[in-house]
């Protein structure tokens, strides 16, 4: 069981290859299994004898006992690349209880890329930042997801998020499909964030969105008058939090639905983050979830 109670506990473990080993110790094994039948290591299940069956996957010992031919099929263990997407933009700096959105997502890409390591895939990494999208290739040895999480420790987010022409990058990459895992908190100034899952959907990779949200975001948490403001623009508002609360939640659950909806249009997996919630039982509901719906 993860030793982890909470974000602010895994975040005070600088070494993010000693987080990510933590946090995913007692997970699920795997998130990518394969349910293609033939011969692996892992056995499946026996089915008759068919004329042209490969003879060196029949089990002698069935026959012995049964005086019929069965083939003993498994299911075939199969490596995929899996690419974590990192929103950098100036609102993942956002903070909810001392702990900044940016620093919530590296832990998360940082648990995955080390649990996809660990079922032999091979993982790369895009960082959308303001003036370009960093890339690093898709590889499976240690070295490369040691870069991996050195560059995780490298993101540092500001300006706005990556504009569509930065896309290139992706649109010119490798033409295998992958599973990619976005990591946002899905502020966009106008529809450049929806332009990148697009992009990433036309390609016919399949993704799984994590919405980042600060539990203060959602509950509108501040007592009398304050002042907010937008990291990205700089604009601030006055508010009074207590008279507003009422109009943001219904404005709040609005928008969350069509951020679902849009999701489940593009056939795009979604999954809403509180960022409250410990990092290790997030990954553990989210794996759980989706061994579930890919059964």
């Amino acid at each position: 069981m993860s030793r982890l109670l909470d974000p602010k506990t895994l975040i005070a473990i600088k070494n993010l290859q000693l987080a990510a080993r933590t946090t995913i110790d007692g997970f699920m094994a795997g998130i990518n299994k394969s349910k293609v039948k033939g011969p692996g290591l892992e056995f499946s299940q026996y089915r008759s004898y068919q004329p042209g069956d490969d003879l060196r996957w029949l089990d002698w010992k069935m026959y012995a006992r049964s005086d019929r031919y069965y083939i003993r099929e498994s299911e075939i263990e199969t490596s995929i690349s899996v690419r974590f997407v990192i929103d950098a933009s100036a609102s993942m700096l956002h903070e909810d209880d001392g702990i900044s959105k940016i620093e919530y997502a590296r832990f998360i890409v940082a648990s995955l890329s080390w649990l996809a390591h660990l079922q032999g895939d091979s993982v790369g990494l895009y960082v959308c930042e303001e003036n370009r999208l960093f890339s690093l290739p898709s590889k499976k040895d240690h070295q490369h997801l040691s870069r991996l999480y050195y560059q995780l420790e490298q993101v540092k987010p500001g300006g706005r998020f990556s504009s569509p022409i930065h896309f290139k990058e992706i649109l010119a990459g490798s033409t295998r499909r992958e599973l990619v895992v976005v990591v946002t908190d899905l502020y966009q100034q106008n529809t450049e964030l929806y332009a990148l899952l697009d992009t990433l959907t036309t390609l016919k990779h399949e993704v799984l969105l994590l919405h980042l949200m600060g539990a203060n975001e959602m509950e509108l948490d501040y007592k009398g008058y304050t002042t907010l403001e937008d990291l990205e623009t700089g604009a601030t508002v006055d508010i009074n939090a207590a008279l507003l609360k009422k109009e943001y939640t219904q404005k709040l659950e609005e928008w969350l639905a069509e951020t679902r909806t849009a999701m489940l249009d593009r056939n795009i997996a979604y999954r809403l983050v509180r960022m409250d919630q410990p990092v290790d039982q997030l990954l553990r509901d989210f794996l759980n979830q989706r061994a579930k719906t890919k059964a």
